[in-house]
C-alpha cells in the first residue's frame, strides 16, 4: 500500500489509500517499517457495541479466515512454505547471531515473505534478492535440530539445501511469480504453483475450451479452485476440497464455518454458510454458484464475511483463483451513502456514455454497504482492499444482482496515518490541489470507491455468444479500467451533487486530480529501477492517464509541467478531462462486451506497460526524499474470548498490542495445517 491515491482494485476489489484528512491519534500507531513496507493497525470501532451472538459469528468466522493461511503460500509458489518455516525456525531458534548484519537481514527477508506470502513480492511479482549470504543461511540451517528443517520425505538436509538454496539466491530461477503479458509461455514463465510442472498455456487454453458449451447461458468459473496437472500422461485437475488438495486446512476451515452456523443472524445467513461448507466438501462449482447467488442475496444481515478462492489476478490466463478471507459488520450510519448510490444504479447505467447495445437493460440486485472489518486474511492480509464487489460470475451479476462494500476503517487507517509526510507539498502543483485535497479528498476517494464498486462492476453487458475468458491475461486491467472509468465519469455528475454524495461542485477535482497525478507519475514510486508495469491495478491506472494525457495534448486538458527541475501533473480543463473519460469509457466497455482481445491487447501494451524512464528515476529520488513506504499493510487485532467460571463465553474483546513479527510467528504455530510441499 502507498500514501498516495494508489487505486489498487480488483475485478472485485479496490484498495485505494487515501491521504489528507483530519487526523485520529488511536489509528495512527505505526506497527513495523521494513524494506518497502509500513505496517499498520486497523480498529473496529464499535464491535463493542455488538450483541454476543454477533460476536461469537465473528469469532468463529475469524478463526476460518485465518486457519487457511497456508493455502496462499502453497498457491503462490511450491516453494513458498519450506521457506517460511525455514526461515522461522532459524528465527526461533538460532539466537547467537541476532546482532549480525546477516541476521538482521534474514528478519527483513522473513517479514517480506510474510507480507507477500511467499518469496515473490505481493505488488510487482519479482523474486525478493536477499541480504544475507548463502553461506549464512547454511550455517544457520546445519545449527537446526534436523527435525526442524522442513525436508522432504526421505531427503536429507544436503540435498534439500541443494533443491532450496537456487530458489532463494538466484535470480535467474523462479524470476517471477506471475507474468501476465507477452508473446511467450505465460505458464511457463510464471512461478506460482497453479499448474503442474510441464503444464504449457496451450495445454490449458485446449483443456478449459474442451469443457466450454458455447450455449451454456449459465456457466460454471472452470477452472477456478483447482491446479491442472499432467498426470499419466494426462491433463487432470485436482481439486481444493475435503479429501483433495488442501484437505488439511480446508477441513479446518469448514470446522470453524459449522461452528458459526448456530450464531447466524438469521435463516438466510445460515443457508449461506452451509452451502459454503457443502461447496468445500464438494469442490463442485455448480454449488459454489448456488453459494454465491445466496450469499448475494444476503443483505439483511449486518455481520459478513468472504472465505474461497475467489480472485484470480495471481493466474496469468485468469482462471484459478487465490484464496482469501475477509470478516467485518455494517456501518450504518456510512451505509447511506452507498444505499443512495445502489438505490439509483438503473439511472447511473442509462445515462451511461457508453453504446446502448452493451447497457443492462434492467439492473437486477445491485446493493452496497460500507462495513468495518475485524479480520482479514489470504490474499486479503496483511495488504487488503478498500472495496469489494460480489459475484465475479457475469451471468449471476446479471440475473442476480452484486454485493459491494466499501472498507471504511481500513481507508480512514491510510487516510489517518498520512498526515504530515510532506506528500502533497512535494507532487501537486498548486496550493489550489493542496487545498482541494485536504477539504475533499477522503470523501471522493471512498465515494470513488463506492461508484467503481457498486456501479462500475456492475454495469455493462457482455454480448451472447462471446467467451467470458475472451480477453484472457488483458481481463484483470481491462476490467478495472472499466469500473475505474465509470466511477470518474459519474464522480463529476450533477446527479451526484443532486443526491447529496459531495458537498461541493468543485469536489470532483481533488479525485480527478489525485487519479492523474498518482496513474502518470506517483505510483512509479513502486517499481524498481528498469522495470517495467506488470501489476494488471497500476496497468489500469497508467493506461487511463496516459490516454487522456495523449488524447488530450492538442487542447492541452492535461500536462507535465516543470518546475525548479521538477515535474508535476496538471490538469487545465476538468470538463474536457471528464468528456476523454466517457470516450475511453465507451472504448472499453466495447472491448469488453465484445471480447476483443486484439483492442485490449493495444491499449494495454500501448497505454498500461512501458514506463517513461526519466520520469520514473525522478519521481523515485523525489519519493526517496521523504522517507516514504510505498506500500502498506496492516497486523489483525486478536480477538480473545472471555469466560466465566462454568466456562461459557460472556464476551468477546479485541486487543490491538500485538506487533507484526509476533503475529506472524504466532499464526505460522496455531494456524499452520498443510504438508509443506503439495
Amino acid at each position: 500500500m502507498v500514501l498516495t491515491t494508489l487505486a489498487a482494485s480488483c475485478t472485485n476489489r479496490v484498495d485505494r489509500p487515501a491521504a489528507d484528512s483530519t487526523p485520529s491519534a488511536d489509528i495512527r500507531h505505526v506497527a513495523d517499517r521494513f524494506a518497502d513496507i509500513e505496517i499498520l493497525r486497523y480498529r473496529a470501532h464499535g464491535f463493542e457495541s455488538l450483541s454476543l451472538q454477533q460476536k461469537q459469528l465473528l469469532y468463529h468466522l475469524s478463526e476460518a479466515a485465518l486457519v487457511g493461511r497456508d493455502i496462499l503460500f502453497d498457491q503462490n509458489n511450491r516453494y513458498n512454505l519450506a521457506v517460511r518455516r525455514a526461515l522461522e525456525a532459524i528465527l526461533r531458534n538460532c539466537r547467537d547471531d541476532v546482532h549480525s548484519p546477516d541476521f538482521k537481514a534474514l528478519e527483513t527477508y522473513l517479514k517480506q515473505v510474510w507480507f507477500a506470502g511467499g518469496i515473490h513480492h505481493h505488488y510487482s511479482g519479482d523474486k525478493f534478492a536477499p541480504a544475507f549470504t548463502p553461506e549464512f543461511f547454511e550455517r544457520c540451517i546445519r545449527s537446526l535440530d534436523e527435525s526442524l528443517v522442513p525436508v522432504r520425505h526421505g531427503q536429507t538436509v544436503d540435498e534439500w539445501l541443494a533443491e532450496i538454496m537456487p530458489v532463494i539466491f538466484q535470480p535467474a530461477i523462479m524470476p517471477r511469480r506471475s507474468v501476465q503479458s507477452g508473446d511467450g509461455d505465460l505458464i511457463a514463465a510464471s512461478a506460482n504453483n497453479y499448474y503442474g510442472d510441464g503444464v504449457t498455456m496451450a495445454d490449458v487454453e485446449t483443456f478449459y475450451a474442451g469443457l466450454k458449451n458455447p450455449n451454456d447461458t449459465t456457466p460454471v468459473s472452470f477452472g477456478l479452485n483447482s491446479r491442472l496437472v499432467h498426470e499419466n500422461g494426462t491433463l487432470t485437475e485436482k481439486v481444493w476440497k475435503t479429501g483433495g488438495l488442501y484437505t488439511q486446512a480446508i477441513e479446518k476451515i469448514t470446522a470453524e464455518l459449522e461452528k458459526a452456523i448456530p450464531f447466524a443472524e438469521n435463516g438466510r445467513q445460515k443457508a449461506v454458510i452451509a452451502k459454503l461448507v457443502e461447496y468445500y466438501r464438494t469442490g463442485d462449482l455448480k454449488t459454489f454458484d448456488e453459494y454465491s447467488i445466496l450469499w448475494v442475496k444476503d443483505v439483511d444481515s449486518d455481520t459478513d464475511f468472504i472465505n474461497g478462492f475467489i480472485e484470480t489476478y495471481g493466474d496469468p490466463l485468469g482462471l484459478k483463483a487465490s484464496w482469501e478471507a475477509t470478516v467485518n459488520f455494517t456501518n450504518r450510519e456510512a451505509t447511506r451513502r452507498t444505499k443512495i448510490i445502489s438505490d439509483h444504479a438503473q439511472w447511473f447505467e442509462d445515462r451511461s456514455p457508453v453504446d446502448s447495445r452493451f447497457k443492462k437493460t434492467e439492473v437486477k440486485g445491485v446493493t452496497a454497504k460500507v462495513i468495518t472489518a475485524v479480520m482479514l486474511g489470504g490474499d486479503c492480509y496483511p495488504a487488503t482492499p478498500l472495496g469489494i464487489n460480489l459475484p465475479n460470475s457475469n451471468w449471476i451479476r446479471h440475473l442476480h444482482g452484486s454485493k459491494s462494500v466499501t472498507v471504511e476503517n481500513i481507508a480512514r487507517a491510510y487516510d489517518e496515518a498520512s498526515q504530515g509526510s510532506g506528500f502533497n507539498e512535494e507532487f501537486m502543483w498548486s496550493d489550489e490541489e493542496r487545498t482541494l485535497t485536504r477539504q475533499y479528498g477522503f470523501i471522493t476517494d471512498n465515494l470513488h470507491t463506492d461508484l467503481h464498486e457498486c456501479l462500475g462492476h456492475g454495469s455493462g453487458i457482455i454480448l451472447p455468444g462471446v467467451d467470458h475468458d475472451a480477453l484472457k491475461a488483458y481481463s484483470s486491467t481491462i476490467e478495472e479500467a472499466r469500473a475505474d472509468l465509470f466511477a470518474l465519469y459519474y464522480l463529476a455528475d450533477g446527479k451526484i451533487l443532486e443526491l447529496g454524495l459531495l458537498p461541493h461542485a468543485d469536489a470532483f477535482k481533488a479525485g480527478y486530480y489525485r487519479y492523474i497525478m498518482n496513474g502518470l507519475m506517483t505510483q512509479l514510486a513502486r517499481i524498481e529501477p528498469g522495470k517495467d508495469i506488470e501489476e494488471a491495478h497500476m496497468r489500469n491506472r497508467q493506461l487511463i492517464a496516459r490516454w487522456v494525457y495523449e488524447k488530450g495534448l492538442p487542447e492541452h486538458v492535461v500536462e507535465l509541467k516543470s518546475r525548479d527541475g521538477k515535474t508535476y501533473a496538471v490538469v487545465n480543463d476538468y470538463a474536457k478531462l471528464r468528456a476523454l473519460f466517457a470516450q475511453l469509457l465507451a472504448e472499453v466497455q466495447r472491448i469488453k462486451s465484445e471480447g476483443d482481445f486484439e483492442a485490449a491487447k493495444h491499449l494495454v501494451e500501448t497505454y498500461g506497460v512501458k514506463v517513461d524512464r526519466a520520469l520514473h528515476g525522478e519521481t523515485l529520488a523525489r519519493y526517496a526524499k521523504l522517507n516514504l513506504a510505498p506500500y502498506r499493510g496492516f497486523v489483525n487485532p486478536v480477538m480473545k474470548e472471555i469466560r466465566n467460571s462454568r466456562g461459557e463465553t460472556v464476551d468477546i474483546v479485541l486487543d490491538y498490542t500485538e506487533d507484526y513479527a509476533s503475529q506472524m510467528l504466532r499464526y505460522g504455530r496455531d494456524y499452520s495445517f498443510l504438508p509443506t510441499y503439495n
